[in-house]
């Protein structure tokens, strides 16, 4: 449940880098099939378009997806945004979206974004909003200037890169956190202890790490084009971490990113 009563699945489906029509098709099927009722594009990714003709060809009713789609940079300004959201509603073929998010904080401007996804929000064409790769200190700037909160903080976020500060900040904020690229673009295959832990529960590696997110009260939205890994991803509500192993995986933190940094980025094109 987030911060204004809107529901959203703990488990998504992530489409960074995926742009062929028939692959977007057949791993949203697949998807679909394996139970995943929530999925994650962007404008920028390229892929709106195909994500929604490919929801609407699977024939799901709307009310049971939830769709989060992102603003991107070029248009950081009110009327930038207005027309942006309109752009991404007309490509994805639905009314509304259930999470808009800002893609990347960019200083100076994203005060006045954040003023038109309250009114899309308002006029119903967004049921929830909320930012993307935000830290402490772009929250705290954000919300000293509107009264309405980030129903969502997504950031990249694995055991290599746990960002405890920042997820303590959230959880006191009531700002739900959700992880991209959980599974550290495949770097998981380097940590033997992940490898000791899926083995004591006769789990695979990466159900390990997606059952942590969970368990750490972090949305998860792993990306896969294989049905058996979409399948397997999934396949996470039968067991339970110990505390132990929590703690453990806690520590294998580094700081270390695989993306951007978001006090580096500035990319507007």
């Amino acid at each position: 449940m987030l911060n204004n009563g809107v529901e959203m699945p703990w488990l998504g489906l992530g489409l960074w880098k995926v742009k062929n029509a028939d692959e977007i098709s057949r791993i949203i099927r697949n998807a679909l099939m394996a139970g995943y009722r929530s999925v994650d594009t962007a404008a920028i990714y390229g892929n709106e378009m195909l994500v929604g003709e490919a929801v609407k060809r699977y024939g799901l009713p709307r009310r049971e997806l939830f769709l989060t789609t992102k603003l991107w940079n070029k248009n950081a300004t009110y009327d930038g945004t207005i027309t942006a959201c309109e752009t991404s509603l007309q490509r994805l073929g639905t009314d509304y979206i259930d999470l808009y998010l800002i893609h990347w904080p960019i200083q100076g401007q994203y005060q006045e974004i954040w003023e038109a996804f309250i009114e899309l929000q308002k006029q119903g064409k967004v049921r929830a909003i909320g930012v993307s790769n935000f830290q402490i200190h772009h929250l705290t700037e954000l919300m000293s200037g509107s009264s309405v909160k980030p129903a969502v903080n997504q950031v990249e976020f694995h055991p290599l890169l746990t960002q405890e500060p920042l997820l303590a900040f959230c959880k006191q904020h009531q700002i739900q956190m959700e992880a991209w690229s959980p599974l550290m673009q495949g770097n998981f295959r380097c940590i033997p202890l992940l490898s000791d832990i899926a083995s004591v529960y006769g789990k695979t590696v990466p159900q390990i790490i997606l059952r942590w997110n969970l368990q750490k009260g972090v949305i998860t939205i792993p990306k896969s084009s294989r049905p058996e890994r979409l399948v397997e991803n999934a396949d996470i509500f039968d067991f339970h971490l110990s505390q132990e192993h929590m703690l453990a995986i806690d520590a294998l933190n580094l700081n270390q990113r695989f993306g951007e940094d978001p006090d580096q980025f500035a990319f507007r094109d």
